[in-house]
C-alpha cells in the first residue's frame, strides 16, 4: 500500500517542526512508487538537510531534479546547499534556473543578486533586485541590497577615475623630447623652459609667437602634434575643462564620423560595467585589442550576451571602428 498524499504532507510538517526522528520513522515506512518517488526523495533529502547532512541532502536533491527538473522548490534548496558547500558555480546556475519562472521566488532573486554583486556583475544584480521591488516595493532587504549595488557602481567608477587621472598625469609629464618635433622647435621650447607636455599646455599661441626666433612654421608643427592627441595650446589654463579634454579626439566635421586612436584604453568607450568586466576577463585592455576580436570570441566569454555585443558594436561604430570579421 502506498502512503497517501496527506501522510506525505504530515511528514513535511514534522520536518518543518524539527521532529526529525518522527519524520524519519514515517519515511522508512513509505513504499516508493512512480507516482510518489520525487516527493518521497525530496522529503528524504529534507530530513538529511535538517540533520545538517548537507552533502547527503544535496545528492538526494539532484536525484529529485533528474526525475522532476522543473521542481523550483528542490532547485532552490539545491542552490542553497551548493553555495553552503562551496560550489558557487553550481549554486549560481541553480539560482538562475529558479528565477527563470514567473513569478520568480523572491528568496532566489535575493540570493542570486548577492552572488552576482560579489562577482562584479552589477547590472544583473541590480536587475534581479528591481524584479523583487517591482512586486514588493517595500521589501527592506531588496532595498538595502540595491543601495549596496549602487555603492559598488560608484566604487568601480571611482577606481576608473583614479586610473584616468594617473594616466592623464603620466601623459602630461612626458618630456617634449619624446614628441616628433623639429630641432628648431625643440630648441625654442627648451629656451622657453618648456620641458614637458604639461608646460606646453600652459602656454598660449601668442606667448610662443612673442618669443624670439619662434615663427609660424614651428607654431603649425606644434599645433599639429597636439591636435593628433586631441589637445591644444593653453588647455591647462582652463582647469575645469582640461582633464575632461585629455585623451579625447578632436570634434568631427559635419557629416564626418568621429575617430578614436585604437591604441587608447578601452575605458574611453562608453560601455556598461558588465561589458567592461567581460572584456577584462578576455584580457582586452585597449580599443586596438577589441578590434582584433571577433563576435564569436566575445560571445564565448562567460556571462557575455547579445546585449553586451550590441553595445560594443554600437560604441565602436560611433568612432568608425568595428570588430574583426571572420577570416580577417
Amino acid at each position: 500500500m502506498t502512503i497517501a498524499t496527506s501522510s506525505l504532507s504530515d511528514i513535511r510538517a514534522q520536518l518543518d517542526a524539527d521532529k526529525i526522528e518522527e519524520a524519519q520513522a514515517a519515511l522508512n515506512s513509505v513504499k516508493e512508487t512512480d507516482e510518489n518517488r520525487a516527493e518521497v526523495l525530496f522529503l528524504r533529502g529534507r530530513a538529511k538537510e535538517r540533520s545538517f547532512d548537507r552533502e547527503g541532502a544535496l545528492a538526494v536533491y539532484h536525484q529529485v531534479l533528474e526525475l522532476d527538473p522543473d521542481n523550483i522548490e528542490v532547485t532552490f534548496r539545491a542552490a542553497v546547499l551548493s553555495e553552503q558547500c562551496g560550489d558557487e558555480n553550481a549554486a549560481l546556475e541553480l539560482y538562475k534556473n529558479c528565477v527563470s519562472v514567473s513569478p520568480a521566488p523572491v528568496n532566489a532573486l535575493i540570493n542570486l543578486a548577492i552572488m552576482l554583486e560579489e562577482r562584479g556583475n552589477l547590472e544583473e544584480a541590480e536587475a534581479r533586485l528591481l524584479d523583487v521591488l517591482g512586486a514588493y516595493p517595500n521589501h527592506v532587504r531588496a532595498q538595502q541590497l540595491l543601495k549596496s549595488v549602487e555603492s559598488s557602481y560608484n566604487m568601480v567608477y571611482n577606481e576608473q577615475s583614479q586610473k584616468d587621472r594617473e594616466r592623464h598625469s603620466a601623459l602630461l609629464d612626458m618630456p617634449i623630447s619624446d614628441f616628433e618635433l623639429s630641432v628648431r622647435s625643440r630648441n625654442c621650447l627648451r629656451q622657453m623652459n618648456i620641458a614637458t607636455l604639461r608646460d606646453l599646455l600652459k602656454t598660449t599661441e601668442s606667448e610662443l609667437l612673442s618669443y624670439k626666433n619662434f615663427g609660424e612654421t614651428s607654431l603649425h608643427e606644434i599645433n599639429a602634434m597636439l591636435t593628433q592627441r586631441g589637445l591644444k595650446l593653453g588647455q591647462a589654463l582652463q582647469p575645469a575643462d582640461a582633464v575632461a579634454a585629455l585623451f579625447k579626439s578632436p570634434p568631427a566635421s559635419a557629416g564626418e564620423t568621429p575617430s578614436l586612436d585604437p591604441g587608447r584604453p578601452i575605458a574611453e568607450l562608453e560601455l556598461s560595467v558588465r561589458s567592461r568586466k567581460a572584456l577584462q576577463r578576455l584580457g582586452v585592455t585597449t580599443i586596438s585589442d577589441l578590434t582584433k576580436r571577433s563576435e564569436a570570441e566575445l560571445m564565448y566569454v562567460k556571462n557575455f550576451g547579445q546585449t553586451s555585443l550590441d553595445e560594443i558594436q554600437s560604441q565602436l561604430a560611433k568612432v568608425g571602428l568595428s570588430l574583426r570579421q571572420p577570416g580577417a
